[in-house]
């Protein structure tokens, strides 16, 4: 039996990586597309568009409060920079919670940062270090943004039947943020260390 010769070139071709690859997009921002769930496609979009929103305002927060663990300083510093770097993976799970919630829907989540920048309601914070107290009114104003988003949501999500938007935005979105909420207000409360 004669033996094969191996060519060398055709073996190397096909563990040759293909890169710079480019193609029309699968499915356009904006579009949905009709997946066997039960739900009107009217239901869908609202919540599409809704939790986009909400998925820009949470992606802001959790960023706003990574900036404000590496940025913090003073007396608080190490419970902060804890805390504040705890709250940034709980807002980190929501951002995977939401944005599956979006595609399962037949939509397309918002996911890089220029498009998060222009959708967000959060307001831009500057680019260097602020006080503490500053900062954690800054989260707590960001929270409030995604409560009232999420409520108003919650409800028109319930009266369309949409009973698993629902649930996400009320329970994680809403009592996720609620539970921060406190963690944050508590630390603004000005009451004596030492003495009453």
């Amino acid at each position: 039996m004669p033996h094969k010769r191996l060519d060398a070139d055709a073996i190397l071709a096909h563990a040759k990586p293909l890169v710079h690859q480019e193609a029309i997009e699968i499915q356009p921002f904006g579009h949905l597309v009709k997946l066997p769930i039960a739900l009107s496609e009217t239901a869908c979009k609202e919540a599409v568009e809704s939790l986009n929103q909400v998925l820009a305002d949470t992606i802001t927060l959790r960023d706003l409060y990574k900036k404000h663990h590496w940025q913090v300083a003073g007396p608080t510093f190490y419970q902060l920079h804890l805390l504040f770097d705890k709250h940034s993976d709980e807002q980190n799970e929501l951002v995977d919670l939401v944005a599956e919630r979006i595609q399962l829907l037949g939509g397309v989540s918002v996911a890089m940062a220029h498009d998060i920048a222009e959708t967000t309601l959060v307001p831009r914070p500057p680019r260097g270090r602020e006080e503490a107290p500053v900062q954690i009114s800054r989260l707590l104003h960001a929270h409030e943004i995604v409560l009232q988003e999420a409520r108003a949501m919650a409800r028109r999500a319930a009266e369309a039947g949409d009973d698993g938007t629902n649930d996400l935005l009320v329970s994680d979105v809403i009592r996720r943020n609620e539970l921060q909420v406190w963690f944050l207000a508590e630390h603004v409360v000005d009451v004596p260390l030492v003495r009453a």
